[in-house]
């Protein structure tokens, strides 16, 4: 195990004021967390599976298990059955920003055998 992941007992972790919400997962389901640095994953039921973006690893948590991680990685939290879990530390994803309408370019008919008038 890498001084980057940690796995614990969340009674263990003393309480803080740090962001918190759970998250209810119907089986097969998957949760995405885009940057996984600093967040907490606790199994409060069921059954996950977490998986990091170029991570070989299989992480199994079962109910009262956490994972952390301090890596700026995604990570994915797939629901192995009915499961519940708590996210803590999780940062708000970025918002997309809108998409301006772009006029069509008249050389896109061109492939198609036309052309623009």
């Amino acid at each position: 195990m890498s001084a980057d992941h940690r796995f614990s007992d969340p009674s263990s972790h003393p309480s803080s004021n740090a962001s918190r919400f759970h998250v209810s997962l119907p089986v097969r389901a998957v949760f995405a967390v885009p940057d996984g640095a600093g967040v907490g994953i606790e199994c409060r039921s069921g059954s996950v599976w977490v998986t990091l973006d170029r991570d070989p690893r299989d992480i199994v948590l079962a109910p009262g298990e956490r994972f952390e991680s301090s890596d700026h990685r995604r990570v994915l939290v797939s629901a192995l059955e009915a499961s519940c879990i708590t996210v803590s530390d999780a940062q708000p994803a970025a918002m997309p920003l809108a998409r301006r309408p772009r006029a069509r370019s008249p050389w896109r008919l061109l492939p198609h055998g036309l052309s623009p008038a």
